[in-house]
């Protein structure tokens, strides 16, 4: 799948076994596609009991995108677990200077 707004590209390859679901993401989450992407995880949690995010390639992360980690975080407490993988440097620090690092499940 590809999300595109404004100029901002994000690729999301999906995986689903079972209701377990991989989503890799490569490229930026802004406030631009934050709205998309808000709906389409909204869609594809359904039914998920153990969801991974795979952050290999991905980019950029603004403020707002924090907020669709946690979000994400949310419903998955009420329905299954979640870790985000592959996590890299720039991406941790925005984590760890919002406080995500403490409320999600981080793996190498």
């Amino acid at each position: 799948m590809i999300l595109y707004k404004s100029g901002t590209c994000m690729k999301i390859t999906k995986t689903k076994h079972g209701n377990s679901l991989c989503l890799a993401l490569k490229g930026r989450i802004d406030t631009t596609i934050v709205p998309e992407l808000e709906k389409l995880l909204k869609e594809l949690l359904h039914g998920v009991a153990d969801l991974t995010i795979d952050l290999r390639e991905m980019d950029y992360l603004s403020s707002d995108g924090l907020r669709v980690f946690a979000d994400a975080q949310k419903t998955m407490n009420k329905q299954g677990f979640m870790r985000v993988i592959h996590v890299n440097d720039k991406i941790m620090k925005i984590f760890e200077v919002n406080g995500l690092v403490d409320i999600l499940t981080i793996e190498e």
